[in-house]
């Protein structure tokens, strides 16, 4: 640390701070030599006083120096329930200076999904999905960026950011590995817990570097500022009591010399007694003193500036305090005499003319007016801003302070509130105003109503709420017809994603059985058969399978419900497996020209994901791969094209995965899946979609040869039981037998395969390619026990030849091949190359292609095996060929 201060600081807050200047000053070289080099992130922490702010501000000063542009954006104590707020300041100067053509060039399909947050466009009808308005919001920054390098990012008072900003900020931080742009991150330490606090602690981890934590002057640099501002006739009493009285706070320090040039105190050791008084009429209860001494105006004026937040002018300060334009610039002026208002920044985006010189005076403002004034300001002030047509959300953080007075209007407003912060993808700021409607309280009719809008704003963040929530409001009057059918199925949702599988069934039969027959009653029953269909359980109610049978024959597919049930009967069917021609044709009949019906896609809210995810499997796993690619692929764009992240994105991903496996096109399958899985450790561990996606990439990496790989994915993401009570495609418990073979824990992962196949059994889930423990457990127990392996091998045939697919009696004849000897093993396997080269499925080809070629002593197929191998990107299979080959085993 240094004893005088820097040349060329220009703040008293940079004493000090020769350090942190040092590492700014080498990001923002690093930034403008090279346009592809890797972002850059650095964290301030500090108190409140100890310089951030001016660290930020010096930032600012080097990076235009140096050519750059720079954007800066700013939390605020009483604006964090504004969603996007602290964003939107952010990408102020970029939007300003786009017309609406060239803000929909520059951010592409993610217009319509970001710009809404944004406020540069209008939002669409329904629920926007956060986690695509945040991928959004990523795009966007990153293609500003690129047209503004070298472009330097500043938050300041992160910690009172919005919780939306937040979110962006940390997977933003993520990504800065491969783009070229500086963040300075400015924050408090503690000040906030909760979701706000992982995502800040995110940012941190994301940084790459140790956090700079700020600390206070040292008593040398208390006493050199004390000089520079006082002169230097300052004894060293007087500026060591400077020191004590303030603990070394730049802000404070600069304030008491401050005080002590107003009062023309002399800087001897005579008056340093004097210091203490005038320090704590600069902060507390000394500034609202202050505050007072300058007349009622003045202090009305301060009040309202204070509740506004942001966007303070004069001229709207005036309607809050009912001043006249007169009475209001003088008490501006007054104010920024006092060092309490100062002129905003005109380097900061927004139309604000004024700002509080510090937080700290701003937060002793606001906390100085009566409990009853502030909620009453707050009121005229949400009446202000819907007056002015800025809408019922732009409102809503006044509208939650307001005092509950049984106000059937203030109800309707934070209902309309919520509806604007879901179409713009801000679920939590949408409770927010749902929860305080319920505090109202509304009238009887509404109040149910209401609790099922508050259900579905927690849905995608919180599924236990929303139990609670739909559970109150359907033993409440004010729910019947559709609306009470949609809560109905949204509880039971909400129940399955909460896993509580049985309650979920339950919820939709009981509320089925109220219903006379007709359209209604088969969409709740045909719920009911869906969420039977993925309970990986025991079969929750006998002869399930049969009514569904039943059912679905008297179904021609008219309508979305009796398609949902033929769905359902075909996935089924698949299940158990069925013949897969009879299958096909059960699925077919549920589309409409060969596509999918109005209603029932992939972004459409009835059915959800399930019910098609449902279909496209049923076709993945009857050897209808076209079909099956065609509907994931649409799945896809779907979602990147409405913006849905979270788990409709994972999804999509692990099941276009999943496809690209069964083709054989084993790279592409781990791309996919691999980035299934890091969407879905965003979303959260344990979930269904999360063993989906490790299911499948654990799967894959093992038909890759890459086994080590495979095996250590597994124990970092919890590839382990206990498994999820959903079904999950390809099943766990076969996946990690097969992974425990792989790794030589023969015993362990004979006891999976076994525990595998008897769940699948008492379920009545016999199709053996999905369902595969069988297989890999005949070939397990040949050396073991022969004979418990033929009977495996014969159980699998009889199962394979009820499917019908040419890949499940490939695959059948390949295990039986491996139970045998000689010409008959030749035999066999040459049989289950004639199947599976009629197959989709081009890594069994291969594998038996290379494995008659071993048993045939052909080199001609394992040459075409190698090939095959090699296409499919299955690493270990062209190795084992090659081998083979170099042996001449043609020539044995």
């Amino acid at each position: 640390m240094t004893e005088v201060r820097p040349p060329a600081a220009p703040s008293a807050a940079l004493w000090e701070r020769d350090e942190e200047l040092a590492a700014v000053a080498e990001a923002v070289d690093v930034l403008c030599a090279d346009r592809h080099s890797p972002g850059t992130l650095l964290v301030l922490r500090g108190e409140a006083g100890l310089g951030k702010t001016a660290l930020l501000a010096e930032t600012r000063r080097i990076a235009e120096q140096c050519g750059c542009t720079v954007w800066s954006a700013r939390g605020g104590e009483t604006l964090r329930t504004v969603p996007f707020n602290v964003v939107r300041q952010l990408l102020q100067p970029a939007l300003v200076s786009m017309l609406p053509e060239e803000a929909r060039e520059y951010l592409g399909d993610w217009y319509g999904i970001a710009g809404p947050a944004l406020g540069i466009t209008e939002p669409g009808d329904g629920q926007a999905d956060p986690q695509g308005v945040c991928e959004g919001l990523v795009a966007a920054v990153r293609r500003l960026a690129r047209r503004d390098w070298p472009l330097v990012l500043l938050i300041d008072d992160a910690h009172w950011a919005d919780q939306e900003t937040l979110y962006w900020l940390a997977v933003f931080a993520e990504r800065l590995a491969d783009l070229s742009v500086l963040v300075v991150v400015a924050r408090r330490p503690g000040e906030i817990t909760g979701v706000s606090a992982r995502h800040l602690d995110a940012v941190a981890e994301a940084a790459g570097r140790p956090v700079t934590n700020l600390s206070a002057l040292t008593p040398e640099a208390a006493a050199g500022l004390t000089r520079a501002t006082l002169g230097e006739n300052a004894d060293a009493a007087f500026c060591r009591e400077v020191w004590a009285v303030t603990g070394g706070n730049p802000y404070e320090t600069v304030e008491l010399l401050a005080k002590v040039q107003d009062t023309e105190l002399d800087p001897v050791e005579a008056h340093a007694g004097e210091l203490r008084e005038l320090n704590r009429s600069a902060r507390g209860g000394g500034l609202v003193a202050r505050l007072e001494e300058l007349g009622i105006d003045a202090t009305r004026f301060a009040w309202a500036a204070a509740i506004l937040g942001d966007g303070i002018t004069v001229d709207l300060v005036a309607q809050l305090a009912t001043l006249g334009p007169d009475q209001a610039a003088r008490c501006a002026e007054r104010l920024r005499g006092a060092r309490i208002l100062t002129a905003r920044d005109p380097a900061s985006a927004g139309p604000a003319e004024l700002e509080f010189v510090h937080p700290l005076i701003a937060t002793a403002v606001y906390n100085s007016i009566p409990d009853a004034l502030r909620r009453a300001m707050h009121g005229i002030a949400a009446r202000i801003v819907t007056d002015s047509g800025r809408g019922a959300a732009a409102a809503a953080r006044h509208l939650l302070e307001v005092h509950p007075d049984d106000d059937e209007e203030l109800v309707w407003q934070l209902r309309e509130a919520a509806r604007e912060h879901l179409a713009v993808g801000a679920p939590d700021a949408a409770r927010r105003c749902l929860e305080r409607a319920l505090e109202e309280p509304p009238r009887p009719e509404v109040h149910a109503l209401v609790l099922h809008e508050l259900g579905s704003a927690t849905f995608l963040t919180a599924p236990a709420r929303t139990i609670g929530h739909l559970r109150t409001a359907l033993g409440m009057p004010g729910l019947e017809g559709d609306r009470r059918v949609d809560a109905v199925i949204r509880l039971s949702q909400a129940l399955l994603h909460n896993d509580q599988m049985e309650e979920a069934v339950r919820t939709v039969e009981a509320e089925a059985a109220r219903m006379p027959a007709g359209p209604t009653r088969m969409r709740l029953q045909a719920v009911q058969f869906m969420w039977e269909g993925v309970h990986a359980g025991e079969s929750l109610t006998p002869g399930r399978s049969e009514r569904l049978a039943e059912l679905a024959a008297t179904c021609t597919g008219r309508d979305n419900a009796e398609r949902a049930l033929l769905i359902l009967r075909g996935f089924d069917a698949m299940m158990r497996g069925e013949n897969a021609e009879e299958i096909a044709e059960i699925c077919d009949r549920a589309l409409v020209n060969g596509r999918l019906a109005p209603g029932l896609g992939w972004t459409d809210n009835e059915w959800g994901v399930e019910l098609l995810l449902m279909l496209a499997s049923s076709y993945v796993y009857t050897d209808r791969l076209d079909r099956a690619e065609a509907l994931y692929s649409e799945a896809l764009q779907a979602y990147d094209t409405a913006g849905w992240g979270g788990g409709h994105l994972v999804l999509a991903h692990a099941y276009v995965g999943l496809a690209h496996r069964r083709r054989g096109r084993l790279e592409a399958a781990e791309n996919s899946l691999r980035e299934s899985l890091r969407l879905a450790e965003r979303v959260g561990r344990g979930l269904p979609l999360y063993w989906t996606a490790i299911s499948n990439l654990v799967d894959t990496l093992l038909a890759r040869g890459h086994v080590d790989e495979a095996w250590a994915m597994a124990e970092r993401h919890g590839f382990a039981p206990p498994y999820p009570s959903t079904v999950v495609l390809p099943d766990p418990r076969s996946v990690r037998g097969r992974l425990l073979l792989a790794v030589g824990r023969t015993k362990e992962g004979v006891n999976e395969l076994e525990a595998a196949e008897k769940a699948a059994a008492a379920r009545g889930h016999l199709n053996p390619v999905h369902l595969f423990a069988a297989a890999d457990l005949a070939r397990a127990l040949t050396t073991e026990d022969p004979a418990r392996a033929a009977r495996l091998a014969v159980d699998v045939r009889r199962r394979a030849e009820r499917l019908g697919t040419d890949t499940a009696i490939g695959e059948a004849l390949r295990v039986a091949a491996a139970l045998d000897t000689g010409q008959r093993a030749v035999r066999l396997a040459g049989q289950a190359v004639t199947y599976l080269e009629s197959s989709p499925c081009q890594y069994e080809h291969a594998v038996a292609r290379i494995e008659y070629g071993v048993l045939a002593r052909s080199v001609p197929d394992l040459e075409r095996g190698e090939a095959l191998a090699r296409s499919c990107g299955a690493d270990a299979l062209v190795e084992r060929a090659r081998a083979e080959l170099a042996t001449g085993v043609g020539r044995r």
